[in-house]
């Protein structure tokens, strides 16, 4: 692998070359998209440096006469906003210069929160960006940096290198700790990563003051990840009400901290409505060996998801199954609507979950997989045909996906 090249790069190769609409590349604290998208800039233009803040304040047309996009380019000139979200009329400004210099200019906008949810006022940016999410790197993008094929999106099987998995599992698929591979600097770039977003990003991007219990709840969901959340009994642990504990979970959330997945319950008899399941961005950061597994898992379906959607192949979503007896299996993927697979995860248990089977009975999935992290590499297709519960390698099935 190319630690230099990512998937990404072939997605806004693409975008770039098919699309008039702005590139808006969001997702976690220093996963990389500031580096990747400043490969593709013959512009960069920070909010967080003063100077660039005062050419954006000046208004689209200071900026374009003094960037000098209003001559005539050999080719068209791309610009990249770099945590433009922190503008409070960031929204109205992109409007603007996009609705009067897009055919003079590309314009690429990174954020490190969901650009999506801290609009703030002014008229619709709808039909004039496309959004990519960005995630760790993942087995799949180790082995593979170009983009699926439009008529079969899972993926070939491939062997990644033992040593490349390892590092994975332990020091998690953020860019610097994978790449670096040390401990000591994994652990220091954890807690460092952890402070700016609480110290920094919901300073400046939220009007909560309770730092200090925003900070407690941190320390219990990264206990919890992997776990259903019950609201109550956390609003009771760090002494805030329920709607408040809803809030900030809703922001750390949206900051990329974690991510919640809502149970499915069409067609499924008994089950549960409400309750999510909570899950790290950063598998390196969980303890437990289970808990671990279903989290590295769980990442690895997030970023297939968010990664098929984005790049037009259907709408894809993420849930698990959990009915009133308790009978659970850890994740489904939704495709247009129906059900498409159903993943339990094991850390080296083959004996196959038997909710797997009653479920896809239920939901009728074309396929279920019990996916075993320690189960060696076999060069199978895991999506080779239609059929009832299986064991797969992780090694197998994730080389297979985004």
């Amino acid at each position: 692998m190319n630690p230099k090249k990512r998937i990404y790069d072939a997605v806004l190769d693409e975008h770039l070359a098919e699309h008039r609409q702005m590139a808006f590349v969001s997702g976690p604290r220093q996963v990389g998209k500031t580096t990747t998208c400043r490969r593709y800039a013959d512009i960069y233009i920070n909010w967080d440096n003063i100077d660039d803040r005062e050419q954006v304040l000046a208004g689209p047309a200071r900026l374009v006469e003094q960037l000098k996009l209003n001559r005539l380019h050999a080719h068209t000139p791309v610009v990249l906003f770099d945590e433009l979200h922190k503008f409070p009329r960031w929204k109205q400004f992109l409007k603007g210069f996009f609705d009067t210099y897009a055919d003079q200019v590309r314009i690429t906008v990174t954020g490190s929160s969901r650009m999506d949810i801290y609009r703030r006022g002014g008229d619709s940016l709808m039909g004039r960006y496309f959004m990519y999410r960005m995630h760790p790197f993942s087995v799949a993008e180790i082995l593979h940096q170009d983009l699926p094929h439009p008529r079969r999106i899972i993926r070939k099987p491939k062997k990644i290198n033992a040593a490349d998995f390892e590092a994975l599992m332990l020091h998690g698929g953020y860019p610097e700790p994978y790449i670096k591979r040390d401990v000591r600097f994994s652990r220091r770039w954890q807690a460092l990563r952890l402070e700016q977003l609480i110290r920094e990003d919901i300073r400046d991007l939220t009007q909560i003051q309770q730092l200090d219990q925003l900070e407690m709840l941190v320390r219990l969901l990264k206990k919890r990840t992997a776990h259903q959340l019950i609201y109550g009994n956390l609003a009771k642990e760090i002494r805030v009400s329920i709607d408040t504990l809803r809030r900030w979970v809703t922001v750390l959330h949206n900051l990329h901290l974690g991510f919640l997945i809502r149970p499915w319950f069409k067609n499924v008899t008994r089950s549960l409505r409400k309750e999510p399941k909570w899950f790290l961005r950063d598998w390196a950061m969980v303890d437990d060996i289970g808990d671990k597994a279903e989290t590295f898992i769980g990442c690895h379906l997030l970023k297939a998801v968010d990664g098929w959607t984005d790049m037009g192949f259907g709408t894809f979503e993420l849930y698990y199954l959990r009915n009133k007896e308790k009978r659970e299996v850890d994740f489904l993927v939704i495709r247009d609507g129906k059900p498409w697979f159903l993943v339990e995860v094991k850390q080296n248990d083959e004996s196959i979950n038997d909710a797997l089977k009653y479920y896809q009975d239920q939901i009728k999935a074309p396929y279920a997989f019990q996916v075993v992290i320690e189960a060696e590499y076999v060069n199978a297709d895991c999506f080779a045909k239609q059929r009832g519960p299986i064991v797969v390698p992780a090694k197998t099935f994730l080389s297979q996906l985004l």
